[in-house]
């Protein structure tokens, strides 16, 4: 089967909206409470299109989240790599689960990449540990229905 122009398109536009969002500027007090909207794209892209998505595409935009952030240039790439692979592995079981089958795992999925981030961090004398990180992963587990059901429209609408 041929990949659609419009198709691959759509998938670059949405994890560069990702992207953009995942840096975007937020007081302080608010950070923690940022979903990882790259890891829900990338984690979307895997489960509908895991033929077209894969750990390439986590580790480029994790590269560009490096350069972004200006964390350790391969921290996020890793990351994001590792996260495109889980979701790769687990997508023809994701599948068919319900919504909210599919954000317990995606929160769980997202609270490792969370935990692994903050065990770099620690690891490469950036900051300390600390559990707040798993309110990110929450909140990316609460939006997981509505965020899924919104990428599907669109990638309905662009077909």
């Amino acid at each position: 089967m041929a990949v659609r122009p419009e198709s691959l398109a759509v998938i670059w536009s949405s994890l560069i909206l990702a992207l953009l969002l995942q840096v975007m500027p937020l007081p302080e007090q608010w950070l923690l409470w940022r979903p990882d909207w790259l890891g829900m794209m990338l984690a979307f892209w895997c489960i509908v299109a895991p033929q077209r998505v894969g750990v390439f595409h986590g580790f480029i935009f994790g590269l560009l989240l490096d350069l972004l952030e200006g964390s350790p240039l391969g921290q996020n790439a890793l990351l994001m790599s590792l996260l495109t692979w889980l979701c790769l592995l687990l997508y023809a079981r994701l599948r068919v689960y319900s919504l909210w089958q599919q954000a317990a795992l995606i929160t769980i999925v997202l609270g490792l990449i969370q935990l692994l981030d903050q065990w770099l961090r620690v690891a490469f004398d950036v900051s300390s540990l600390h559990l707040e990180f798993v309110y990110a992963a929450v909140i990316g587990g609460v939006l997981w229905p509505w965020f899924f059901t919104l990428m599907q429209h669109v990638r309905r609408r662009f077909r």
